[in-house]
This record gives structure tokens, sequence and C-alpha cells, in this order.
């Protein structure tokens, strides 16, 4: 699932080097901590967070919930 957030940023903003997903574990939740370059925080998060939205429901619908867990998708600074 990292790799599949990784290559949707990628495609998203305009510094791809930038981005670095950390992947945490917890329990039944996933935690993945998004970094990207202060410029790529608007377009990762999109208009009312659509952008942010849709990034969760890919990874819902890829497999994250057939784990029995969570998964969570944080923007860090």
């Amino acid at each position: 699932m990292k790799e599949l957030i990784e290559r949707i940023v990628h495609a998203m903003v305009d510094n791809p080097e930038q981005v670095k997903v950390d992947q945490i574990f917890g329990g039944n939740t996933t935690v993945y901590e998004l970094r990207v370059a202060k410029n790529g925080i608007g377009k990762v998060i999109g208009k009312r967070g659509s952008h942010a939205n849709a990034i969760h429901t890919i990874l819902t619908a890829a497999g994250v919930t057939a784990q029995k867990g969570r998964a969570i998708v944080e923007i860090v600074e």
C-alpha cells in the first residue's frame, strides 16, 4: 500500500523526489505518514480535501479493509 500511495502522489506534485511515505503499524490500524514539499501540500489535499479523500477511497478499494484493519493517511509538514 505504501508504494501505491507513493505512485499516486508522485503524479500529483511538482517535486516527486521529495515525496516520502512512512508506514506505522499499531493494532488494527496502519498509519501512512505522507511528506511532500511545502508547495505540494495543497495539491495533495485538494479543494475541501477531495484529493485526500480519493486517496483514502483508493486504499480501501485496494484491499486495506480486507486485511481487517483501518488505514489512515496523514499529511505531515
